[in-house]
């Protein structure tokens, strides 16, 4: 199933793809009113949706609705560094330390937005864009296996981790400059887990005003979505709904010769074979 959330913030409607369509899953006689809840619930609750998406008589054209983030502010949105090996190469030259573990920073929820919503560039002077596949977790993970972490995971999404590649080397956190308001696009929606046949190796891409600068597939990750998993499941409980960033490839707008960061009117299009394409325009700073 492929899950959304549509309308506008104070009035968020839960709903399913069903062709070029939205069917409201409330009106439809769903049990539940949060992405999240169904997550929680997993398998069952994707199976009782499904029948009810199926049955439904009438559905929305996705024209006619405005798409959100595809699921609540999540409790944690982590995300990992250096993941793709030429992109490791491009950090290097840039004198990012590359350490023997894998790198991970927290994106603050505040900065995630809808597929389509406008980027505020903010106080930044180096905007950038990384494509990634997104994770959502459902059944909650502690101390998991790389071989039972697929278990844990509810669905994919497509991420575009907005960077403000001045304030990310202020600290060695980076999550300053991975964290400004609306830097956090995702969606467009959340396709479940069982509608991927292998979500390592599915084709994504960054385009910039129509030029493709980032074109990889995920099975050229270095630490692939178990080992992510397993790794910070070590540390800490990933809850359900909390999202994982599983990496970006080479192309970035800092590693080109000159760098060529974003600037308003700008239009960034993220895409992820199998899972969803999104879109967002960069717009005039509110702050200045």
């Amino acid at each position: 199933m492929r899950f959304v959330r549509f309308g506008s913030e104070k009035d968020a409607k839960i709903g399913a793809i069903k062709g070029d369509a939205v069917v409201d899953l409330v009106a439809a006689g769903s049990r539940w009113t949060r992405i999240v809840d169904i997550a929680k619930e997993g398998e069952a609750a994707v199976r009782e949706l499904q029948k009810l998406t199926d049955e439904a008589a009438t559905a929305i054209p996705l024209t006619d609705v405005s798409l959100l983030a595809p699921i609540e502010r999540p409790g944690k949105y982590m995300a990992i560094g250096m993941n793709y090996a030429k992109h490791v190469q491009e950090a290097k030259e840039h004198g990012v330390d590359i350490p023997e573990y894998q790198v991970w920073f927290n994106k603050q929820t505040s900065c995630v937005s809808g597929p389509f919503d406008d980027i505020d560039p903010g106080l930044t002077e180096k905007l950038d864009y990384e494509v990634e596949l997104g994770v959502v977790i459902g059944a909650p993970a502690k101390y998991v296996s790389k071989d039972y972490a697929k278990n844990h995971v509810f669905g994919y999404f497509v991420a575009n981790d907005v960077s403000a590649r001045d304030y990310q080397f202020h600290s060695k956190t980076f999550t300053i400059g991975k964290s400004f308001d609306t830097h956090g696009p995702i969606g467009p929606y959340i396709v479940t887990a069982d509608e991927i046949a292998d979500p390592h190796n599915l084709d994504l891409r960054c385009l910039v005003n129509g030029e493709t600068r980032q074109d990889n597939n995920t099975k050229n990750m270095i630490f692939n979505i178990w080992d992510q998993i397993s790794y910070l499941s070590s540390a800490f409980t990933l809850d359900t709904g909390d999202l994982i960033a599983t990496g970006t490839p080479e192309g970035v707008g800092i590693a080109m010769k000159p760098p060529q960061f974003l600037n308003p009117g700008d239009v960034i299009r993220c895409e992820v074979d199998g899972v969803g394409v999104i879109e967002n325009k960069v717009v005039e700073s509110s702050a200045r």
